[in-house]
């Protein structure tokens, strides 16, 4: 199945883009829980293993199966690579050194990597000074809402810091490098299934030299709970929501949800734990959802439309 022509997103792609950022903003929080008895290794090896298992039942359940094909399970095992075991291993290691505040804004840069990325390396989905502006503007919506004052701690953990960074790097790639597996015909919940499965076997024997699990104390109920609830939430459900609006919509759209991972943990924050909404957390949504306008451009396309002044050479139809 080919990357599609055209970048725009449906209603329902937004849908799952909100419903992704939910699940992946959930994993810091349980990451923060899970790391005060786990080493971070050992949490993404749980997290990615149960996941793998949980994904491997669904699919034998519906009659699926991964493509036998030692091109399809290459491409996978460097999907689980660069979009499993390095990002989640990276970002569990270093929030025992960084709060979740810094680590999220941090991990926010993967958006701006993934402009970049997909612009050199894909042949359609070009970085234009739309998808730039509208990006910037996101990420400093991100700032907003997560308080400046996480920035504080900046340059104090510079390792940790620098970890989350190549974090977010290393998603960006994968995002771009998700698109070749999908244009081997492979469905989204199978390469889901293949990833997360690599990404453990790839990071068994690190664990096991590294941090020898066995030798530490059996969790309490609340990281066991954390763990379980990363596997199956933001593992599991979310790679296949992933790749689902990745073969859709491409890299760099899947990217955005990065600036919508902060505001789910705030409205989720108000509507379970009673918080409440200061004015920079309005603020911070205001910009991200101005960011993610300018980006999508369907609206301003539609103003142009209504207004005669739309042109057919509009910014992202322009030759290069």
């Amino acid at each position: 199945m080919d990357a599609p022509d055209s970048k725009l997103m449906a209603r329902s792609d937004w849908a799952l883009l909100v419903g992704l950022s939910m699940l992946w903003g959930g994993s810091f929080l349980f990451t923060e829980i899970a790391i005060r008895e786990v080493p971070p290794l050992t949490i993404a090896l749980v997290r990615l293993g149960f996941g793998a298992l949980i994904l491997h039942i669904v699919l034998r359940f519906l009659g699926r199966r991964i493509p036998g094909t030692w091109n399809v399970w290459g491409a996978l095992a460097v999907m689980g690579l660069i979009n499993s075991m390095v990002p989640i291993s990276l970002i569990a290691w270093a929030q025992i050194e960084i709060g979740a505040g810094l680590a999220s804004i941090l991990a926010a840069t993967s958006p701006l990597f993934g402009m970049f990325a997909a612009h050199v390396l894909t042949p359609d989905e070009r970085l234009s000074g739309r998808r730039l502006l509208g990006t910037i503007l996101g990420f400093c919506g991100t700032v907003v809402v997560i308080g400046p004052s996480a920035l504080g701690d900046f340059g104090g953990e510079l390792i940790a810091q620098l970890a989350v960074l190549a974090a977010a790097m290393s998603s960006a790639f994968g995002s771009v490098f998700g698109r070749r597996i999908h244009s081997m015909g492979v469905p989204p919940l199978a390469i889901a299934t293949g990833q997360v499965t690599t990404a453990s076997i790839l990071l068994l024997p690190v664990v096991c030299l590294l941090e020898r699990p066995w030798a530490h104390p059996f969790p309490g109920t609340d990281a066991i709970m954390a763990l379980l609830a990363m596997a199956v939430l933001s593992t599991a459900l979310a790679y296949v929501i992933f790749f689902r609006v990745l073969a859709r919509a491409g890299a760099m759209n899947i990217l955005l949800v990065g600036f919508l991972v902060p505001v789910s943990a705030v409205l989720l924050g108000n509507l379970l734990l009673g918080e409440d909404l200061e004015f920079q957390d309005l603020a911070g949504m205001l910009l991200i959802g101005i960011g993610l306008v300018v980006i999508d451009g369907q609206l301003i396309r539609s103003f142009r439309t209504a207004h005669g002044s739309y042109s057919i050479r509009d910014e992202d139809n322009e030759p290069e």
